[in-house]
């Protein structure tokens, strides 16, 4: 059995985290070879300490200083985005895990690609942002992209290479601490009340997300560049429990599911051990204590992000980018209390309806439309 050597970017957020522990938990068949982080220099060290990775990278050039006092041994030390693209080429690793929140893994990720790695994609933004240009680049590679998203890593367990087969993908939604709220009061709601996820413990901008699925909207573009799937094929169902993760309907009617336990470590180990399976200490599923499996259809009317994602899918071009762009700035206007919950979905609608997407766009291309979704943002938000 080979160890496979991972460079992990995002090491200290929480999919970093998990990514760490389950390096620990299968030590036999999973190497931390290159760690990367952006500005949390004290937790990176103590990380680096415990793994002792060749390389570790600290995107906050400001920070090196602080991370050079905190190191107990003398990794190859990088700095800036350059640090982050060179990380991304190490040598000795096979693969790349992306685990940071925005745009900021797209150049990266295209750059491990590039090097011949295997990808592990936990940030979203980039299959959104740059769907196309990500898979083509990887299909010219010869290198796999391996979800680590639990839905999309659910959807590749069950698909088992029979994408063909396919009638349909659904992807499970929590539904957010929202998913029973009347429209009337969306309105007064507040970021704590927000803040407070129903089942996963993540990060401001992504759980924000989750409670206006925006999150799932991201997940359905990102379902339909990772399986080849039509935007019309890509589905969403309310399922509060979270055991089931997602699901695939095939052409003969038979639905294969995907459960466990709500833990990230589960699709984290799946993307670095694929296609083989490996024993580990996460908990198995109790069938007994599981008590009830519950689905709803999304309340589409009321949460408009799911039918703005597939507006943009279904467009494609630079139009996934700009509502990537526009609900971030929303997201960060909203946890700023400069303004409502609902205001998130009004400004992403109104900076698509004012955008001309560009069919098969490059990369400066989709960095343009990026940028200009966030400026054009702002002036929503401002008027």
């Amino acid at each position: 059995m080979k160890r496979k050597r991972v460079v992990v970017l995002g090491a200290t957020g929480s999919i970093g985290e998990s990514a760490l522990k389950v390096a620990r938990d299968i030590p036999d068949r999973m190497e931390i070879v290159g760690i990367a982080a952006n500005t949390n220099a004290a937790k990176l060290a103590e990380q680096a300490n415990a793994v002792r990775p060749e390389a570790v990278c600290i995107v906050d050039e400001s920070k090196l200083g602080e991370l050079r006092t905190a190191l107990k041994y003398e990794p190859r030390l990088l700095a800036g985005e350059t640090g982050l693209i060179e990380i991304a080429r190490l040598a000795s690793a096979e693969m790349v895990l992306v685990a940071i929140v925005g745009t900021a893994g797209l150049r990266p990720a295209l750059a491990a690609i590039d090097a011949g790695k295997d990808l592990a994609v936990a940030s979203k933004e980039i299959l959104v942002m740059a769907g196309e240009a990500v898979t083509t680049a990887a299909q010219k590679q010869g290198v796999h992209i391996l979800p680590v998203d639990s839905e999309h890593n659910a959807i590749f367990q069950c698909l088992d290479g029979r994408a063909s087969d396919v009638r349909r993908i659904v992807l499970t939604a929590s539904g957010g601490p929202f998913r029973n709220t009347p429209l009337e009061q969306f309105g007064s709601i507040t970021r704590e009340q927000a803040l407070k996820h129903p089942t996963w413990n993540m990060g401001p901008k992504i759980t924000i997300d989750s409670a206006t699925l925006f999150n799932k909207g991201l997940e359905m573009i990102e379902a339909h560049w990772l399986f080849g799937v039509e935007m019309q094929r890509v589905e969403v169902v309310i399922h509060p429990q979270s055991i089931v993760h997602s699901m695939v309907e095939f052409a003969d009617g038979s639905v294969l599911a995907q459960l466990s336990h709500s833990d990230m470590c589960f699709p984290i180990q799946y993307a670095v051990t694929w296609p083989e399976r490996v024993a580990n200490s996460l908990p198995p599923l109790d069938f007994g204590k599981v008590a009830k499996l519950e689905f709803f259809t999304p309340r589409y009317d009321d949460f408009p992000a799911l039918n703005l994602a597939r507006r943009a899918g279904d467009t494609g071009g630079t139009l996934p980018a700009v509502l990537n762009a526009a609900n971030e700035v929303a997201v960060s206007a909203f946890l700023d209390g400069r303004s409502s919950f609902p205001q998130i979905w009004k400004t992403v609608r109104e900076v698509m309806d004012r955008h001309r997407a560009i069919a098969h766009a490059d990369l400066d291309a989709i960095l343009a439309a990026d940028q200009w979704a966030r400026d054009e943002a702002h002036r929503v938000l401002a008027a």
